[in-house]
């Protein structure tokens, strides 16, 4: 949580941090700025300091939103700096913020950078800043161990946000259901009002369509797959197939708030009308373990042993795991979650078993999703929740879903 940052910053002897960029779709700003529209800003958070925020003039009033101590660029004419460097555009720049820093009085010191930039133009303005101000050293956090690791646990708000998302999802999901089910099938096929096939691209348009219409995005697109794909846990679905009866659809659905905000995770595996038999035994399976998982979810863990759990149990069911091959393309072939929050994917972290605290405790959010691929055999299964540890140490979804396997479809 935002409390233990200073903490945090001590244990890794950091004077300062830096996150750079637009105020939308960078985690680290938005973490700190609420989500604000600022298109370029900089933002520097010392221990006991009030934070100060660097923007253009254009934006001031929507970064006044934030509270912090404001600084406009224009205080900083780059055309004067860019004619002291005479014409030498990165010289210009370093100058510019040399004096930025220094009128904040950073001079020195360890300054980790967070946020997101072109990666080249601002690698070569550290290296003139680092030629200007040889006593700052800036570094990048390779461990994790300061912004990631104080959004490893969420407050009472940030929680709200996710619960808030995970309704949303889940209506999104509803109407999917009912837009498969409310069409015509002829030979086995979805048909549109038109005659032609209703296909992955179809719907995954309406999918699109419903989340901007309640105000969320999904900028990482969203699963929708059917047949072999769905043997593919990261196949994204090929818009030209039809949507056929009895085949597997996984769909797995992971908005964000607009703007680049919190995101939810959420997956169902459907078959519409019908389940081949094979099918249905290796659903039964999927669903049994991640009930017996969820079922054993207990404070203090390293989630890495669920997962390894969950290897256990596919394994004594007769499936390759991860565990044992990790180059495994069928069978459990993924682990078993991860973190949810600004990114997608954060910690705790499923697969990392030495880091003390990437444990489960109150604040913690992470998703469950056991699931079994086949691909050459035309079907894949996941289910999916994203969880919570609340403030009392107790394990609970965000939201309720049916776990049905089969979509009715009207009769023809």
């Amino acid at each position: 949580m935002k409390q233990e940052i200073d903490a945090l910053m001590h244990q890794q002897h950091a004077d300062a941090l830096w996150i750079s960029g637009a105020a939308l779709h960078n985690p680290a700003m938005v973490y700190f700025t609420g989500g604000i529209h600022v298109t370029q800003a900089d933002l520097f958070y010392r221990p006991r300091q009030e934070p100060v925020l660097f923007c253009g003039p254009m934006e001031r009033d929507e970064a006044a939103k934030t509270g912090f101590r404001l600084r406009s660029y224009a205080d900083f004419d780059y055309y004067a700096y860019l004619k002291q460097a005479q014409g030498d555009v990165l010289k210009a720049q370093g100058l510019r913020y040399q004096q930025m820093l220094e009128d904040i009085g950073l001079t020195q010191g360890k300054v980790v950078l967070y946020g997101v930039r072109e990666f080249g133009p601002f690698y070569a303005l550290l290296s003139e800043l680092q030629r200007l101000l040889p006593n700052l050293h800036f570094y990048g956090d390779v461990n994790d161990a300061i912004l990631l690791e104080a959004r490893a646990t969420k407050d009472e708000e940030e929680l709200e946000h996710i619960r808030q998302m995970g309704r949303l999802t889940t209506r999104v999901v509803a109407n999917t259901q009912d837009f498969l089910s409310g069409h015509t099938v002829r030979n086995e096929t979805l048909i549109k009002s038109d005659g032609s096939p209703l296909t992955i691209g179809d719907v995954k348009s309406r999918i699109n369509l419903w989340l901007a219409e309640y105000g969320a995005e999904n900028p990482e697109d969203t699963i929708f797959a059917i047949g072999r794909d769905a043997g593919v846990p990261h196949s994204s679905g090929t818009p030209s197939d039809p949507i056929k009866l009895g085949q597997t659809i996984v769909y797995d659905i992971f908005p964000c708030e607009k703007g680049g905000g919190y995101f939810y995770d959420f997956t169902r595996t459907w078959c519409l009308g019908y389940a081949p038999d094979e099918v249905q035994q290796m659903y039964a399976q999927v669903l049994e373990i991640y009930n017996t998982v969820a079922a054993e979810l207990s404070l203090d863990i390293n989630p890495n042993t669920l997962q390894l759990r969950t290897c256990e149990l596919f394994e004594a069911k007769g499936h390759e795991t991860v565990r044992k091959n990790p180059r495994v393309t069928q069978g459990y072939v993924h682990s078993l979650g991860h973190g949810v929050g600004l990114d997608v994917h954060e910690k705790p972290w499923f697969g990392q078993a030495d880091d003390p605290r990437n444990n489960l405790r109150p604040g913690s959010v992470f998703t469950l999703e056991p699931g079994l691929y086949y691909p050459e055999k035309g079907y894949g299964i996941r289910l999916e929740d994203t969880y919570y540890v609340s403030q009392a140490g107790k394990f609970a979804k965000f939201v309720d879903y049916p776990m049905d396997l089969v979509i009715p479809m009207p009769a023809k």
